[in-house]
């Protein structure tokens, strides 16, 4: 099962909060996720929140984060030198695959 690490999109209209879900690659974004592993409110003032050992966990067996998580992640600064390095990697193949189209 191929896992993807993305945002859901909650909240009301004009007032978007996030959610960083892991998903099925297949399923839509704001169905049923597998597990919650942080929330992103570009609202707020610390608009980022993520749970370091669960992403760990989810990037150890190979969930891919989108073009966007990716940044949010790197910019968060939630991981170690050893996942941001697979994180990285995630990204790097995430961009490689989406530009075949």
């Amino acid at each position: 099962m191929a896992t993807k690490i993305r945002l859901a999109r909650h909240g009301s209209k004009k007032r978007p909060y996030y959610r960083i879900v892991v998903t099925n690659s297949r399923t839509p974004s704001d169905r049923r996720s597998l597990d919650q592993i942080g929330v992103y409110d570009p609202s707020d003032k610390t608009p980022l929140k993520i749970e370091a050992e669960k992403l760990a966990h989810w990037l150890q067996l190979g969930a891919k984060p989108t073009l966007t998580v990716a940044q949010l992640i790197k910019r968060s600064g939630a991981l170690t030198a050893s996942t941001s390095a697979a994180a990285a990697s995630a990204a790097a193949a995430t961009e490689a695959t989406s530009g075949e189209g």
